[in-house]
């Protein structure tokens, strides 16, 4: 495959993320998530401050037939250790869905908030798991602030 064609597979997938992000987060501006350009180092998705605040993640794409996982998590970590964010590999390979790539403890908490139908729940019946998600820094005050 020509280098324009990987670079614009990989493209495609950082421009699928983002769109879905700007659907589902309905006070983020396309301003607030961008798709970086093919070969730069960091980010394959830029967050704006804002969208940073709701979204504290980092994301790194790999639109490819293979590729080597623990590599491809080795760069998310460290970029997301620059950005004290969740790292999260989004991949996928012609003719199949995105899937995504994300550590155990933050998928067992994301299933946890699912679960939760009363939101008040969560704060009389588990401060515990509060406490915890706070000091994980995986959710930011602001969504603290709106469980309340």
């Amino acid at each position: 495959m020509k280098t324009s064609s990987a670079k614009q597979k990989g493209r495609k997938l950082q421009q699928t993320v983002r769109d879905l992000l700007l659907k589902k987060f309905i006070t983020l501006q396309p301003d607030d998530i961008r798709s970086t350009g093919m070969g730069q180092s960091g980010e394959d998705i830029m967050l704006s401050p804002h969208a940073r605040k709701l979204l504290p993640v980092n994301f790194e794409m790999k639109n490819q037939e293979s590729f080597s996982i623990w590599s491809s998590l080795t760069q998310v970590e460290k970029e997301s250790k620059t950005h004290n964010t969740e790292p999260i590999l989004i991949f996928k390979r012609n003719k199949t869905k995105p899937y995504a790539c994300i550590s155990l403890d933050f998928m067992i908490d994301l299933l946890y908030l699912n679960s939760i139908k009363d939101k008040k729940e969560i704060i009389t019946d588990n401060i515990g798991i509060i406490s915890k998600l706070k000091s994980m820094n995986i959710f930011n005050d602001e969504f603290f602030e709106q469980l309340i």
